[in-house]
């Protein structure tokens, strides 16, 4: 769709985020793309603020990745995200996470829950129905 919101969430491979090796240790990927999906919804207007403030969340219920090709220490990379799907109460989340010179490192899809809780975080969460007017902001139908 032409109109899709991908974001664009840029990092670099530091010294603490490999193995012994040299190489990209595995969790690093998951942390990038939780901070890439939270960068995603602040470009559509939901920032973490605005998700406190209307006592929304978005709670992990699974995530995947394939690792396709090694990332070294100092290699710039970045999360291209979008959404792949919407469902009623839930939404799965593309990356695909790419270096510098094109190569593509790794492809991940999250599982989410959009929520909202009862009085506040803390409180007891409930999946709430994705409108129309949510899905818009991402270019999705």
């Amino acid at each position: 769709m032409g109109d899709e919101l991908i974001n664009v969430f840029p990092t670099q491979v530091h010294w603490g985020d490999c193995d012994p090796a040299g190489i990209i240790f595995y969790p690093t990927y998951f942390r990038w793309i939780d901070a890439a999906s939270w960068a995603l919804f602040e470009a559509a207007g939901y920032s973490p603020k605005w998700m406190k403030d209307h006592h929304m969340a978005m709670p992990l219920v699974s995530a995947d990745c394939q690792f396709l090709a090694p990332a070294l220490h100092g290699d710039r990379c970045e999360v291209r995200s979008r959404i792949g799907r919407f469902g009623g109460k839930s939404f799965v989340v593309e990356h695909d996470i790419v270096r510098a010179d094109g190569t593509l490192l790794a492809k991940a899809k999250e599982t989410r829950v959009w929520g909202r809780y009862e009085s506040g975080p803390g409180s007891p969460m409930k999946g709430q129905a994705i409108g129309d007017d949510i899905k818009a902001r991402f270019g999705v139908r």
